[in-house]
């Protein structure tokens, strides 16, 4: 399983796969070690093998929440909505996992119910106990981009400053962290600072490239093709999304998995590219 996890942030996925396949072989009931594979094969865009392995946590670990909110981000990545909604029913505003809250989040996002999705992210805010800054830190940013989804202009810049405040000073405090740094970049870009934004995500980049993470490294790709876009530098955006398009990695704070044609099909986060003829070949599924 540690050889598993280094080749996979070494970018050695064929290898990182072997050796899960070899760790399962030997654990085959281990729940850590099935959801590290499954992962892998989520951020491979490999689905059904992923789909099988969450199932067979299931099987030791029945009805766990966050087990069946990482199937239904599965879902999600593949444009399934309807069977995706039906997994995510009992999250909420209180909802423990961080991760699990954000996928309920990213599937009102993609149904584009921004009002439940303000209405939640607003509940959390105020009523859930955060474990840490950072987690306050994103959810301030979720609730800022989709008041700025929803036309809420005033709302999404008041919220974003308040985003911008946290995590100013995460970043002061830890000024070698591209995680801080990567989200900042991205509160920026909804107070309309271009220069801060694009300095922030540069910054998170050179911190923590693809070359040294391939895990970790292209979400900072991502948070610069929303960054391009935002700004309308639209070919830009185009050109980054097409190399993360073909990448395997993690995923960023607001999808959580690595972009597939169905969900910038969906995601109304690239609205603004949609009629380029380029962005709409890349929504286009590939044919096996």
């Amino acid at each position: 399983m540690a050889l598993a996890l280094i080749a996979r942030r070494e970018g050695n996925w064929d290898e990182s796969i072997a050796q899960f396949e070899r760790a399962l072989a030997l654990d085959p009931r281990n729940v850590e070690l099935l959801l590290s594979a499954a992962s892998a094969y989520h951020m491979l865009r490999q689905f059904p093998p992923a789909l099988k392995l969450y199932d067979r946590a299931l099987d030791i670990m029945p009805n766990n929440p966050d087990v069946i909110a990482l199937k239904a981000g599965i879902y999600q990545a593949e444009g399934n909505l309807q069977e995706a909604a039906k997994l995510l029913l009992d999250i909420n505003s209180q909802t423990p996992n961080a991760h699990t809250f954000r996928i309920k989040i990213t599937q009102l996002r993609l149904e584009r119910n921004h009002a439940e999705t303000v209405r939640l992210l607003q509940a959390r805010q105020t009523q859930f106990h955060f474990p840490s800054e950072f987690d306050k830190g994103i959810n301030q940013f979720l609730l800022a981009w989709t008041q700025r989804l929803a036309g809420d202009t005033a709302g999404a810049k008041a919220t974003a400053e308040q985003a911008r405040n946290t995590l100013e000073q995460l970043c002061k405090d830890q000024p070698d962290n591209s995680a801080w740094a990567g989200l900042l970049s991205l509160a920026n870009a909804v107070l309309g600072e271009k220069n801060s934004a694009l300095k922030r995500i540069q910054r998170a980049i050179k911190l923590l490239p693809s070359s040294k993470d391939r895990i970790v490294g292209p979400t900072h790709d991502e948070a610069l093709a929303l960054i391009q876009m935002t700004f309308a530098e639209n070919s830009r955006a185009i050109s980054t999304l097409s190399r993360l398009i073909q990448t395997p990695y993690l995923g960023t704070v607001y999808a959580l998995t690595p972009i597939t044609p169905a969900l910038l099909r969906l995601d109304p986060l690239w609205d603004p590219l949609r009629a380029d003829p380029a962005f709409q070949k890349l929504c286009e599924e590939k044919q096996p």
